[in-house]
C-alpha cells in the first residue's frame, strides 16, 4: 500500500512557500476582489479571504504550489540543466508548463476559473505584477501563474456559491 503525504503537512509546506516567496493570503485575496467585486456587491475582504483559504486546503492545489515554486527556486540557484534553466529563467513565452501546472489549480472548481485566469494573467494586477517584475532578479515563472490560478479557483468558487456555512467558519 502507498502511504500519501498527509494533507497537513502538503499544506503547512504550500503556505509556507508562498509566505517564504513573499506571497500573502492577502495578497491573493486582493486579486479574488478585483474579479468578483462588481459581481458581488456585499463582498468583503474577508469572504475573499475565506474562499483563498478554501482553495488552498485543496491536494492538487498543494502539490501545485509545491513544484512550482520548487522549480522556481531550482532555476534561481542555476540547478536546472539547459536548456530548461534558460527557459524558465527568462519565463519563455512559448513555455506552457507553468500554465499547466495552473490550470490543475483551476480546474477544480469548473469551467469559470478558466475565463477568471486567463483576464487576470493578461491584467497582472496587484502581486502579479511585482511577481512578473524581472528585475529582481528573483524566478517566478511558475509562481506568477500559481497565484494568479488559486485567485481564479477562489472567484470561482465565489461565482458557484460554494462556500457554504461560510458566515459560521468565518466566525468559528
Amino acid at each position: 500500500m502507498t502511504k500519501y503525504t498527509s494533507k497537513t503537512k502538503l499544506e503547512v509546506r504550500a503556505r509556507q512557500l508562498l509566505k517564504e516567496r513573499g506571497v500573502k493570503i492577502d495578497d491573493i485575496a486582493e486579486l479574488v476582489y478585483y474579479l468578483q467585486s462588481k459581481y458581488h456587491t456585499d463582498l468583503t475582504m474577508d469572504k475573499c479571504r475565506f474562499n483563498v483559504n478554501r482553495v488552498l486546503t485543496k491536494r492538487e492545489v498543494q502539490n501545485a504550489v509545491i513544484t512550482g515554486i520548487e522549480l522556481d527556486m531550482l532555476a534561481e540557484k542555476k540547478l536546472l540543466s539547459e536548456p530548461l534553466q534558460e527557459t524558465i529563467q527568462i519565463d519563455e513565452g512559448l513555455y506552457g508548463i507553468d500554465e499547466v501546472i495552473a490550470l490543475s489549480i483551476v480546474n477544480v472548481y469548473g469551467s469559470i476559473g478558466l475565463t477568471n485566469f486567463g483576464y487576470i494573467d493578461k491584467q497582472k494586477p496587484g502581486i502579479l505584477e511585482k511577481l512578473n517584475d524581472k528585475s529582481s532578479g528573483e524566478i517566478h515563472t511558475f509562481l506568477d501563474d500559481i497565484v494568479g490560478a488559486i485567485a481564479a479557483a477562489a472567484s470561482s468558487r465565489l461565482a458557484h456559491g460554494d462556500a457554504e456555512n461560510e458566515h459560521e467558519e468565518l466566525d468559528g
